[in-house]
């Protein structure tokens, strides 16, 4: 999957693969939601509002209230590729996301994924 692609598709149609990889482990959508929440500072409403809008990955990550800076503890890989080395923002910021919801899926807990 190029990057464009992905920038590009609804950030509502990855969400459900997210919860699906978490419950399927164990985990649940609320803490799904609470990673989601805690990287980019959307509050609960306005990531309800983004998924019902259908917007896009790209416009998700470049309307995102703030950013956490304690992103950049995020380390691993994801896709063959480290986190940390990636050097383009939106693209680090997916994989970002998605090593956390790699983390919930493999049993850490909250307090390690949300870097406490």
């Amino acid at each position: 999957m190029t990057a464009q692609r992905i920038y590009k598709m609804s950030f509502a149609n990855i969400y459900p693969l997210y919860i699906a990889k978490a419950e399927k482990k164990g985990r649940t959508k609320s803490e799904v939601d609470e990673i989601i929440r805690w990287l980019t500072g959307y509050s609960q409403k306005a990531l309800e509002d983004q998924l019902e809008k259908g917007t896009d990955f790209e416009t998700f990550i470049a309307q995102a209230p703030g950013l956490n800076p304690a992103r950049a503890l995020i380390k691993g890989v994801v896709c063959g590729v480290r986190v940390e080395e990636i050097e383009e923002p939106t693209m680090q910021e997916i994989r970002y996301l998605d090593k956390l919801i790699d983390e919930l899926a493999k049993g850490k807990s909250m307090e390690k994924i949300l870097r406490k």
